[in-house]
Order: C-alpha cells, then structure tokens, then sequence
C-alpha cells in the first residue's frame, strides 16, 4: 500500500508513515530503506547525529532519480541539524553535509534536532572533563533565521523543529519569516502528548513521533522498564484484530494525526509495519487502552539538562480507541 498523507503549510504532502533510521547500524540501513522504498514507503526520516545518511543515500541512489523506479519528487526526505552546528555559520554547511552524504539536491524537511546548541565542532557529544555536555552560547532563535536561508536558497523545501516544548514553539513562531511546519517529539502511548499535540495543531504545525514503539532495542533501558510492545493491553488490542503489536501502535498515531516514523531493519516488519489501511473495526467502549507508566525512552543524557523540554506535564491517563480512518 502506498501510505496517505498530511498537508504542511507549505502545501507539502507528508506521508503519514515513514521509515526511521535512529539507531539504524551501518551495514544495515542501506538494505532497510531499499526494502522500505520497495514496500511503498515515500517518507524516509534522516539526521546527521545518526551517523548513516551516506547508507541512506547509497539506497536512494539505488531507487530514486531520473530513469530509476521512483521519481524524486515522490519521495519524502528529512534530515536535522546536530546541536553542534547551531551557529549561523555552521548551518549552511552542516545541511549541504547532509545532501552530499544523501546524495540529493534538495531536502524536503530540515529540522532542528534540539533546542540547545553544543560547543562547535565535528564531536557529536562535546564533554568537559567531569563527562557534562559542553553547550554554547548560540540561541536556537539565530540559528532558525539561518535555517530560513536555506529555504531562500532552494535547498530546503521547508524546515522545522524537534524536541521542542510549547513555549519554544511559540517563541520561534514569532519570530519566523518561514514558518516551522512540524515539531517531531519522543511519542507513544506511554507519553502521549496530547496538550502538545494540540498546541501545535492549533497552530498548523504538524506533529511527528519519533519512538512510536517505545524503542525497544535502546541500549540503555534498565531492568524493570516497561516494554511498549509487551504491554498487555496492546498486546489484547492486537490479538483482538489479528494485528501486531506495532500496527497498532502506528494505527493509534495514525487516527490522532500524527507522523510516525517506526524505525526496523527487518524486512517482514518492515513491510507490516506500513500495512494498516482499515485494520481496526470500532472499539466498544470498554475495549479502551490504559498506561500507569510516565516513561520517556530518549536519551537521559541530553533530557536530564533540557529542563524546558517538559513544559507540559505527561499525561498517561488519556484512553486510546481505535476507530476507522477513512483511507489509511
């Protein structure tokens, strides 16, 4: 099936469901994104930070061009600026990096991958001899007014933001001659920003999950967290529709109107993961979703200093439903 779309404020079309690559090793990506464009996936989400969009891009080169199966145009593409690129100075050059390794001329979204700068330089994680992060100065308000300038110069269609709260949202719409069109947080039933989710709605600004599967494969969990795909509640969810856990997890995302980028590196669930057209009849109303859990799976590492990142508190008590969506 060929995924259906959001409308930015751009105009754009987004695909609802795209591929993620977090956490994608090398050696693996490539094949991922060559099955995913194959399975009818148009929406390939990237960052810098990753570490693999040269992978990234020996796939599209593979499928996407002129004379090849997809034309360029039909395939969605976002990359992110890394926190140590923030300075006005870095951001042109740090974006036409992430061209060259995708081996694009343009990318359809950009994003600002956080909130806070690090110091300048080629080390993604820039540590002062006690191991703390070592941030900078710039402010994530000159570095948007970079960010504009790649719009002006073609070689973005259109740029945003990630990780953001409601207040730096807001400061950045304020201030913008283009306007952010998507803000893309950690989301999943345990963390489901809803008062975000509206916050952003209400101001055109589409919102993508990143995580959707509470990442199980994240090396850092710790005895005892939960796992998202495990839950028994989606697990009944799932038994009671012939689903996998994760379809209806992407399914909920879905119906709330939300992008959601699941990351795998397996064909088979890459390929499931992407099927959902009319997998759910309506729920009864006892056949609901609770979560007692407040869990993020982000790194701790940059979460435990961003304290602005939490404006909204968590809100796990919220009932999932599942009810048809016309064309998914």
């Amino acid at each position: 099936m060929t995924s259906t779309y959001t409308t930015l404020s751009t105009g754009q079309r987004m695909p609802l469901i795209g591929l993620g690559t977090w956490k994608s090793l090398p050696g693996q990506v490539k094949q991922a994104v060559l099955i995913a464009l194959d399975s009818g996936y148009r929406h390939i989400d990237c960052a810098a930070a990753y570490g693999n969009e040269q992978e990234v891009g020996q796939a599209m080169w593979e499928r996407v061009g002129p004379e090849k199966l997809i034309k360029r145009e039909d395939v969605f593409v976002t990359s992110k600026l890394w926190n140590t690129k923030h300075h006005p100075e870095d951001v042109e050059p740090a974006c036409k990096k992430s061209l060259a390794d995708l081996g694009l001329h343009y990318l359809d979204l950009y994003l600002m991958h956080w909130p806070m700068a690090f110091q300048r330089g080629d080390e993604v994680m820039p540590r002062r001899e006690d191991g703390t992060i070592q941030y900078a100065d710039t402010h994530y308000r000159d570095t948007w007014k970079a960010m504009e300038q790649l719009v002006d110069k073609g070689l973005v269609k259109a740029i945003g933001l990630s990780n953001f709260n409601a207040k730096q949202t807001d400061e950045i719409l304020r201030i913008c001659r283009h306007k952010p069109v998507v803000n893309q947080v950690e989301c999943h039933p345990y963390l489901t920003q809803k008062q975000l989710l509206t916050h952003c709605h209400d101001r055109g600004v589409a919102l993508t999950a990143y995580s959707p599967l509470g990442s199980p494969d994240r090396p850092w969990a710790t005895p005892g967290e939960p796992q998202l795909l495990n839950d028994p509640q989606i697990l009944a969810i799932a038994g009671q529709y012939g689903k996998t856990p994760a379809q209806v997890l992407i399914r909920w995302q879905v119906q709330r109107g939300i992008i959601c980028i699941p990351k795998s590196v397996t064909q088979y669930r890459i390929q499931q993961n992407i099927q959902v057209r009319s997998c759910f009849m309506p729920t009864p109303p006892g056949g609901s979703v609770k979560s007692n859990f407040k869990t993020r799976v982000c790194p701790q590492v940059i979460l435990k200093q961003l304290k602005l990142v939490t404006t909204y508190d968590i809100h796990i008590s919220n009932t999932i439903l599942f009810s048809p969506v016309s064309g998914i």
